[in-house]
């Protein structure tokens, strides 16, 4: 019975609710598309290290993971943010603690919601736990369905969802709960009652004053080009094939490495005890102490000549494999807007000082999208907050700060080199072609001429 659970948790989250069985709940056509969720899915999948292509001889190097940690952390490291309120800085807090973790999986999956409970607590939601069912004209959802499952046993699955809508009433919540025995299917409705921690929740309420919705939604700064919609896109989406191919390519890698181990080709005689005499003169008979890895028992005779030993041991081409290999990553770091060395071999990396400065310039335009996505998300966290706790009127200030710390290392980079001029260990020449991506040659003429001297 429990590996059935077991099984089907795995199911429950591996993969959304039917579009159908969503639009059967609220009544209406939603904005999310069954491509879109059948996206949302394989992102999934390969950010979990459990992409299609995964296998015995294939193994993720989880750059999925790689990717969105390197933006969360970038967006976060000097991320300041905090309510004028007392009461409601100490809320808001303790609910954006695990904030930098969440937002990995937001920039994984697209999107995410972080919704409150009740006065004091919130609660991340992945965007495989909702659907958005409409949109306004700022690309905010105004009417959004959350989906919550409870496993009561073995083909036993309780469903409630929980549908918020905003319109010129205010703010309306509903709650449904079904019951059924096969996930592709909504089943039939029961009482919220059937399962204990949802008795207390009301099956409608509207709160008339409400004039934005009761959680943050954060979005990736992405177009989307799979249905057309508002819901966000999965910030390594347009690197799939290449997150792909690199993990083939490092399969290939790994079994150079492996198919290349030095081995002993052993004859079958060789392998027949031998007689050694001890230290008292006894004659003894034991077996050559072979490893297993090592050794391989092969008939290698050959006419008569007769090789009781032969050395395998083939020359590695494992530096073209990582060539390529890192060609593979330097071009997932342009797809998905990184900085190139972010996730290739920084001592391999081959570019000008005018290609890095872009890549550097092209990393901080999304970083810093993805921190404006964000201020609005929390911005409005703060809001909801504000609402639960009657504080929306008190006339707090939600503050939101973000430091430029990628253009900042540049320009400490660039201030060391001037100070290396001025030393003299550094030439105006090379100082002019680094910076301003010029070559040696044209630094040298482009050099502003020496004032003459006046006799």
């Amino acid at each position: 019975m429990f590996e059935g659970i077991i099984k089907a948790i795995k199911g429950v989250f591996r993969r959304m609710f039917p579009v159908n069985t969503v639009k059967q709940v609220v009544g209406r056509d939603i904005a999310i598309s069954p491509t879109m969720v059948s996206k949302i899915e394989e992102w999934s999948l390969m950010y979990k290290g459990m992409a299609p292509w995964v296998d015995e001889q294939v193994h993720s190097l989880r750059l999925e993971q790689g990717i969105c940690r390197e933006f969360a952390n970038v967006c976060l490291n000097e991320m300041q943010s905090s309510v004028s309120d007392e009461r409601l800085d100490t809320i808001y807090q303790a609910a954006i603690r695990n904030l930098n973790q969440n937002l990995q999986s937001g920039l994984a999956l697209g999107s995410f919601c972080i919704k409150p409970i009740g006065r004091s607590a919130a609660e991340f939601i992945t965007a495989d736990r909702f659907m958005p069912v409409e949109f306004d004209a700022q690309e905010k959802p105004i009417k959004m369905v959350f989906v919550s499952v409870k496993i009561a046993g073995q083909s036993s699955y309780y469903l409630r969802f929980e549908y918020h809508a905003l319109d010129k009433n205010g703010l309306t919540i509903t709650n449904q709960a079904y019951h059924t025995s096969d996930l592709s299917s909504i089943g039939h409705p029961v009482p919220l009652s059937d399962v204990e921690e949802w008795a207390s929740l009301p099956e409608g309420i509207n709160y008339p004053k409400m004039k934005r919705m009761d959680f943050g939604y954060y979005r990736n700064p992405i177009k989307n080009e799979i249905d057309g919609s508002f819901c966000g896109v999965s910030i390594f989406d347009s690197a799939t094939d290449l997150i792909k191919d690199t993990d083939m390519q490092f399969g290939r890698l790994d079994w150079e490495f492996e198919s290349g181990e030095r081995a002993i080709h052993v004859d079958p005689t060789a392998m027949q005890a031998k007689p050694m005499v001890d230290k008292k003169g006894k004659t003894r008979y034991v077996m050559p102490k072979l490893n297993q890895r090592l050794y391989r028992m092969l008939d290698v005779q050959q006419g008569d000549n007769v090789d009781l030993y032969k050395e395998f041991s083939p020359q590695l081409r494992d530096q073209n494999f990582i060539n390529g290999l890192n060609a593979y990553l330097r071009r997932i770091e342009f797809n998905v807007s990184l900085s190139y060395g972010d996730l290739s071999d920084v001592s391999d990396v081959d570019k000008t000082a005018t290609e890095a400065r872009i890549a550097k310039k092209r990393k901080y335009n999304m970083v810093k999208a993805i921190q404006k996505n964000l201020e609005d998300c929390l911005d409005d966290l703060v809001y909801a907050l504000a609402f639960y706790n009657g504080l929306t009127t008190s006339g707090y200030e939600f503050i939101c700060t973000f430091k430029d710390s990628i253009l900042v290392d540049e320009e400490t980079e660039r201030q060391q080199d001037r100070t290396d001029v001025s030393m003299g260990v550094m030439s105006k020449a090379e100082y002019r072609a680094k910076w301003y991506g010029e070559t040696l040659e044209e630094a040298e003429r482009n050099l502003p001429e020496a004032a003459g001297v006046i006799e």
